[in-house]
Order: structure tokens, then C-alpha cells, then sequence
């Protein structure tokens, strides 16, 4: 029977391993950490009761992943909820850009642009399923719908800056430029867009709901799906060497899935990876982190413009040319004075997570990689900016810089929650140059070793960071493809 071991425990882990258990592989994951899950886990981080997702928060990709719909979690408890909008970005003078999947919100804030918007959006979000399985694997494939992915690759190979130029006020402008930022890179180089473009479409097309008792009820019900497959998990299992992957496994497996940055693969590997592969990922960079701060609020935020309050995701950073500026400086290793914030008020989609009036309140800023300093204040003072009064009614805040994000995910290398740099090589081509990007080949070694083959299945392979567990599939696929051969 082929056996397979699979080194971290989050969705795309979790996501590779269900795949080859389905086919009938026997598959054991490794898990360093006590909780499985690695970005998708939820916590009392500030209050008892008051639920924290302790990274990813919003689940666009995965209510619209391919490989999750096919899985049918709900089965196993899943359920996602949505905001009544789900994404907003308020200014300064009190107006706010708005996106939902009820196009009516979208049109209002929008004004003299919301037409110019219909007509930027309207062909992704209309074809925004056969778009999801274009983008959601390798930039090298063969399209099963080449126009739609032709035409969606003509905007999100434009900078971020470009695509906001063609509207005419500053709601719109900051709007797609906030999206835009998701990808944690400057805003005014070739590619920067894509993130902006892919992430607004499906806030129209499918919006950008939450998991109802916290993002580990994703993994709660990725796990459910690979004990029905018979796989087995283990925790607390330290992986450094290919020795510690034997000593677990009682012998090498046949296929090695790694859930780990490319550094990770490296170590983990070591001289066993060919030298060509080895080259390719101790080139690969990582960018920006971010800095987190939860906060148990009593109370709804005290937003200046109401509409904030009804919104899933805020995002706080001003105008377009603001964030631009901002982005720039952090990427050059600064911290700004107004750094870009995300906050989410998950609450208000799913109100299980609060506690006795207590909202759980989430945010993070983006800082230099790897960070050590304190933002706390910085993050704060964004949320004062829009919201006066909202210090009065904090009760708690949990904070963690980039280095406390990196002990708590070892993918977070240098708390870069995006596992990897978005400049355009790398949203391109990640983690390396390379016809089959999650292929790290046989390993060098005994003649045992010979026979074991290893691939890289993390969000820094294809199609990127997000809880959407495509790169766990097809890294899974590709080894089943080789072991079938």
C-alpha cells in the first residue's frame, strides 16, 4: 500500500492529505503544534468566551474554493455566514466606499463611479466560477476557459495604482487600492492589482463570509473528512529532519507532503534535494508581516460613517495615494506613522463569538518583516481616526508582533502571514521556476530514499495564501499522477 506522510496541519495540508487518503493512500500528518489547523484556528484570546480567529478570518476563497465545494463539508458541520456588507473603507471626510453581494450598497457609495465599477467587475463576477478554477492553480496550465482568464489577466497584470486611475472620486479609488493591499507589496508595480481585482469580484460574486464558531471550524470539518478516508493525525510532533519523518512513520513513506515554507523544505530536507531545486527555494523571499491586536469591546464600534457597522471588513488607510505611500514604506522596511489596517467585526455575522455584550474586535497592521516592536498604538489610533470614542470602550486587547506570529506558525517566517512575497515573479511563479511548482523530486540518499519523493503543498505554491486548500490538492494530485505512472 503506498503510504504518505504529511508534514503541518493547515488547510492545505489537511487539504492534500484528504486527497490521497480518498485514493486510497494510507497518510499520517505531522503536526508541530499542540492545535491542529495552523492558520485557521480560533481562540479566547482576550475574555473567556470572546472568540479570536488567531490569523485567517474572512473565507472569500474558501466558499469559493473548487476543491472544498467537491468535498461537501457542510456535511461535517460547516456552515458559513455573511455580513450584511462585506467590505468597507472609510475617509476621512466621513464618506465610505462599500462592497457586497447586493450590488445596491456597492452603487450608493460609489456615486459618480458606480457605473465605471459595474463595467470593471461586471465579466469576473458574472463568469466567477470558471474564473476560480483558472486562477486557483498554476499560472502554466492549459484554460478551460481561456477569454474569461484572458480578460481578467489583462486588469490584474496593470499596477494596483493604474486600475484606480479609472475612477473619478476617492470612495472607489480607496476601495479597490485597500483590496489591492491584501497583497502586503507595493501598489505600483506590474501585478499588484491581481490580489485587488480577484478579492473584489468575489466579494460581489460570492462575498467574504465568516465560519460560524470561528475559522477552526474549517479545520474541525477537514479533519472529520480525513478521518472518513482513514488517515491519522499527530500532534506535537516536531519535524526537522527526514530522520524525525522515519522515526514517526516507522520507515520512509513512499510520498513526503511538506505544509511548510520553502525555508522549512530546506531544513527538512537538506542535502537530499537535488541542487537546481535547492537553488530555486532558497531564492524564493518573503515580504511584509503583519501585526496583530485583538480586542474585546463592549459594545459595537462607534464608526463615523454607519455603514462601517454593518460591514464584516474594514479596511483603514485612507485614501488611495495614502495607502500607495504607505505600502511603499513598509516594503522598504519602515514603520509608517498611519499603517494600513484590516479589521474585522466577525461578530456581526456570526454573534456565537461574543460573550455578556463583549464583541471580539480583530485587526492587524502591516509592518516591516519581521518586526519586534510594539503597534499596538499605531493600530489603535487607525481605529480612533474612523471611529471617535472607540478607546472609551475597550475592555481588553491581546497583541502579537510578527515574531510571536512566527512562533505561533512556523510558515510565518518573519511574520509574513502571506507565506511569500507578492512582487510579480513570485505571484507568477512560486516557490520557484519550475514546470510542476509543488515537485521537489525524488530525494538524493540510500536506495530506499531514492523511492521517496517530496513536494512542497503551503501557501507558497500556487495559488497563493488563503484558506482555500488548492495547493494541498494539487500537490497531491501531482503525486498521485507520478505514483500512478
Amino acid at each position: 500500500m503506498t503510504s504518505a506522510v504529511v508534514v503541518g496541519s493547515g488547510p492545505n495540508g489537511l487539504s492534500a492529505a484528504i486527497r490521497l487518503a480518498s485514493a486510497g493512500v494510507e497518510v499520517l500528518v505531522l503536526e508541530a503544534q499542540s492545535e491542529l489547523g495552523g492558520g485557521t484556528r480560533t481562540s479566547e484570546l482576550t475574555l473567556p468566551g470572546v472568540l479570536h480567529d488567531d490569523c485567517a478570518a474572512f473565507h472569500p476563497t474558501g466558499v469559493a474554493s473548487p476543491y472544498f465545494r467537491s468535498l461537501g463539508l457542510e456535511r461535517h458541520g460547516l456552515r458559513w455566514s455573511w455580513p450584511e456588507i462585506d467590505l468597507a473603507h472609510p475617509l476621512d471626510d466621513g464618506r465610505a466606499g462599500l462592497a457586497a453581494r447586493d450590488a445596491s450598497f456597492t452603487d450608493s457609495s460609489l456615486g459618480v463611479d458606480a457605473r465605471r465599477w459595474h463595467r470593471m467587475f461586471d465579466a469576473p463576477v458574472r463568469n466567477f466560477d470558471d474564473l476560480a478554477r483558472e486562477v486557483f492553480q498554476p499560472v502554466v496550465h492549459v484554460p478551460r476557459h481561456p477569454v474569461t482568464l484572458g480578460r481578467f489577466g489583462l486588469s490584474a497584470a496593470q499596477p494596483a495604482t493604474w486600475l484606480a486611475r479609472r475612477f473619478s472620486d476617492e470612495p472607489a479609488r480607496a476601495l479597490l487600492t485597500g483590496v489591492a493591499a491584501h497583497a502586503f507589496s507595493r501598489l505600483d508595480t506590474p501585478f499588484s492589482g491581481s490580489v485587488g481585482m480577484l478579492l473584489t469580484a468575489a466579494a460581489h460574486a460570492v462575498g467574504w463570509p465568516v465560519a460560524e464558531g470561528g475559522s477552526a471550524a474549517i479545520t474541525r470539518a477537514l479533519l472529520a473528512e480525513l478521518a472518513s478516508h482513514g488517515g491519522t493525525v499527530r500532534t506535537g510532533t516536531r519535524v526537522t529532519t527526514l530522520a524525525d519523518v522515519a522515526e514517526q512513520a516507522d520507515g520512509m513513506p513512499d510520498i513526503l507532503m511538506l505544509d511548510t515554507s520553502p525555508s522549512g523544505a530546506v531544513e527538512i530536507l537538506g542535502g537530499r534535494l537535488r541542487a537546481g531545486v535547492r537553488r530555486g527555494l532558497t531564492r524564493y523571499r518573503f515580504g511584509p508581516a503583519a501585526f496583530k491586536v485583538d480586542i474585546a469591546l463592549d459594545g459595537d464600534i462607534p464608526w463615523r460613517n454607519p455603514d462601517c457597522g454593518r460591514a464584516g471588513t474594514v479596511h483603514l488607510g485612507g485614501g488611495a495615494d495614502e495607502m500607495v505611500a504607505t505600502e511603499a514604506r513598509v516594503v522598504r522596511g519602515e514603520l509608517p506613522e498611519r499603517p494600513f489596517v484590516l479589521l474585522g467585526q466577525q461578530y456581526l455575522a456570526d454573534p456565537s463569538r461574543s460573550a455578556g455584550g463583549i464583541n471580539p474586535i480583530y485587526a492587524y497592521a502591516h509592518v516591516p518583516h519581521a518586526y519586534s516592536g510594539d503597534a499596538t498604538e499605531a493600530v489603535l489610533a487607525q481605529i480612533e481616526r474612523f471611529a471617535p470614542g472607540f478607546r472609551d470602550q475597550v475592555v481588553a486587547i491581546s497583541a502579537r508582533n510578527a515574531v510571536g506570529l512566527a512562533d505561533h506558525n512556523e510558515n510565518y517566517v518573519g511574520g509574513d502571514i502571506a507565506t511569500g512575497a507578492n512582487h510579480a515573479r513570485q505571484i507568477l511563479f512560486r516557490p520557484r521556476i519550475a514546470g510542476n511548482p509543488y515537485a521537489l523530486g525524488a530525494l538524493r540518499g540510500s536506495s530506499r530514499d531514492d523511492a521517496v519523493r517530496a513536494y512542497l503543498c503551503s501557501a507558497a505554491t500556487p495559488p497563493g495564501a488563503g484558506v482555500h486548500g488548492m495547493g494541498g490538492f494539487h500537490a497531491a494530485e501531482a503525486a498521485l499522477r507520478h505514483a500512478g505512472g
